[in-house]
């Protein structure tokens, strides 16, 4: 099982990532960031996942994954890895 983390997960891209991965066999979702919903759960942003996962956003990263899938804004990724620590074994998904 692929333990993922995803960052910017309250945006677009990162709620069409969410519909995909919910029902992917091989992946268990860890951890869904952002920071403006931190504490909410993820269907109150993505209200056609209602009934479809429990999963809140958080406002922490956790270095317990396999991969880390970011769904940031245009020219965002670079300033987040700048000011991130993300564990060498993770693999970055921009």
């Amino acid at each position: 099982m692929i333990k993922a983390g995803i960052i910017g997960g309250a945006g677009y891209t990162g709620g069409e990532l969410i519909r995909l991965l919910i029902h992917h066999p091989g992946v268990d979702i860890k951890f869904i960031h952002s920071r403006s919903n931190a504490g909410q759960p993820v269907y109150t942003v993505h209200q056609d996942l209602v009934g479809e996962t429990n999963l809140h956003f958080t406002g922490e990263l956790s270095n317990e994954i396999d991969v880390l899938f970011l769904c940031l804004g245009h020219k965002k990724t670079k300033k987040f890895l700048a000011e991130n620590k993300i564990s060498d074994h993770i693999k970055i998904i921009d």
